[in-house]
């Protein structure tokens, strides 16, 4: 049975929160979800928990849903807020003291914020992060700089400045006005927005205020606690999750699958990929409940759907194998080695057609011979390209796509970064791919491609030395690309040495 309490911060807003205590006297371990998205969207989770002997809260933050006040995104009443909840659990007569803080994305952040808090009693024994979305920079920008664009608007005009959830709000903006994401500057998109809208997105500006990521995951390099950090290798947030689960300073375990930022409720998400994470979740919360994991880090990657997983290592530079530009057993050159990277007529994130040779070049294009063999690739992968650009300021874009035997497009990799300095100047960038779990059939060829956008997933780049979310002119940028020296580093595994994910995990 699930009741609804309020539990008091500390300037006494009254926070909504669903209880739900297993079946006996107890006293039980409890968990702890404290989410934006609504705390009723968790009552079967709750008692899933509940029949396995938790008792188990879902809560919403301050200004959402059922709790009163003001919802200021990652502001630091999440982590008081959270301390005060845990406190007040642990005072309850059918508490036994431990306390597990879990959740997703948002959700996620309010449970890492109060693990790290300096509250002794209001921070919890262990912690579960699903994809999580760590902080207002790190949602809002790629570690290299560009700006988050469709997925950040997206968001804000289902959740920002709101006391409730609007989820398909975007989609009907566009619809209305389907060339509103090229509105400039993009400080001022959220006046367009809500004029479709019919509301107003006060706190869109602040959001671009904060270019410092990081500073969640240096603070948890203090954490003694355990962690169990979740997410997908097609989640847009899956290199903050490895890096949280890389600079945790307790024990740390990390789980990466084939899936999107929903995890398995993907609706794509094949048999070979699906895992019950809620029995995972349960055993991996007594296993660190009881002082049962052993110290450091231990981490499985997905390897695609197929059903088969490897273990990562927890640190230092990783094996990679080099496909080279321009040579036969790499990357061989289709067309583009100089090129026109125009805002106004950007490459898209949306579009994996590629122009057909003969048409103006607005991006280098690179393509391997089929694999003779099937392939297995297992961690982070880079590209290191030599570039020059003729503007003061230039992002530079590899997509990297696998190209069945019949031509069918999988997006495969990307990676995004920002590079200041003389214009004309060459230089040699590293851009980082991601994490890699799949395995490519033999007869896959590879495709890359190197521009200069990435719209509308990430705000256009102007060109002209001005910040890209307050410019309003946008100037075309020459480009070119040098084969000799660049290279495609791909995480190759052998085929063997698989683990079983659940045991790796709980361990």
């Amino acid at each position: 049975m699930i009741r609804t309490v309020a539990v008091h911060a500390p300037d006494g807003t009254a926070l909504a929160t669903d209880v739900c205590l297993p079946d006996g006297p107890g006293p039980h371990p409890a968990v702890v979800i404290r989410t934006p998205y609504g705390r009723t969207a968790h009552r079967a989770e709750l008692s899933g928990w509940a029949a396995h002997g938790f008792a188990a809260l879902a809560q919403d933050v301050r200004g959402r849903h059922a709790s009163p006040g003001e919802w200021h995104p990652y502001r630091d009443h999440e982590e008081s807020d959270g301390a005060a909840t845990v406190a007040w659990v642990r005072g309850q007569g059918w508490s036994s003291g431990a306390v597990v803080a879990a959740g997703a994305s948002y959700a996620a952040h309010c449970a890492l914020v109060t693990a790290l808090s300096d509250d002794d009693l209001g921070r919890p024994d262990a912690v579960i992060a699903s994809v999580p979305a760590l902080g207002l920079a790190e949602t809002a920008r790629e570690p290299a700089g560009p700006e988050r664009l469709r997925a950040r608007a997206g968001w804000w005009a289902a959740h920002g400045d709101r006391p409730d959830s609007d989820l398909d709000a975007l989609e009907r903006a566009l619809a209305a006005d389907p060339r509103l994401l090229e509105h400039l500057p993009v400080t001022r998109l959220a006046g367009r927005l809500g004029a479709v809208l019919g509301r107003q997105l006060p706190s869109w500006t602040r959001l671009w205020a904060d270019a410092s990521r990081g500073g969640l995951v240096r603070r948890a390099v203090a954490a003694r606690l355990p962690l169990l950090a979740v997410g997908g290798t097609r989640d847009p947030f899956a290199e903050d999750t490895v890096a949280l689960w890389q600079g945790w300073g307790g024990p740390a375990r990390l789980l990466l699958g084939p899936w999107g930022h929903r995890l398995t409720a993907e609706p794509s998400t094949a048999p070979g990929a699906r895992l019950n994470l809620g029995a995972l979740y349960v055993r991996w919360a007594r296993a660190a409940l009881a002082d049962r994991l052993e110290p450091g880090r231990r981490g499985v990657i997905a390897l695609g759907d197929s059903g088969r997983w490897r273990a990562l290592p927890g640190a230092g530079p990783q094996p990679a194998t080099a496909w080279p530009f321009g040579a036969a057993t790499g990357l061989r050159l289709l067309h583009g080695a100089e090129f026109t990277a125009d805002p106004a007529r950007p490459v898209r994130s949306d579009d994996l057609a590629v122009p057909p040779d003969g048409t103006p070049a607005d991006r280098c294009l690179l393509l391997s011979p089929p694999l003779p063999r099937p392939l297995d690739l297992a961690g982070a992968a880079t590209a290191r390209i030599t570039v020059t650009a003729d503007a003061p300021s230039a992002d530079w874009a590899v997509r990297l796509t696998a190209l069945d035997p019949s031509g069918r497009a999988d997006p495969l990799a990307f990676g995004i970064v920002r590079r200041t300095g003389p214009p004309g100047e060459a230089g040699d960038l590293a851009v980082p791919l991601g994490t890699l779990g799949r395995r490519l059939p033999a007869g896959t060829r590879l495709r890359a491609e190197i521009a200069g956008h990435h719209f509308p997933a990430h705000a256009r780049n102007p060109h002209t030395g001005e910040d890209p979310v307050t410019a309003t002119r946008l100037v075309p940028s020459r480009r070119t690309v040098t084969t000799r020296g660049s290279a495609l580093f791909l995480p190759v595994v052998a085929r063997r040495s698989h683990v079983e994910p659940v045991p790796e995990i709980c361990r």
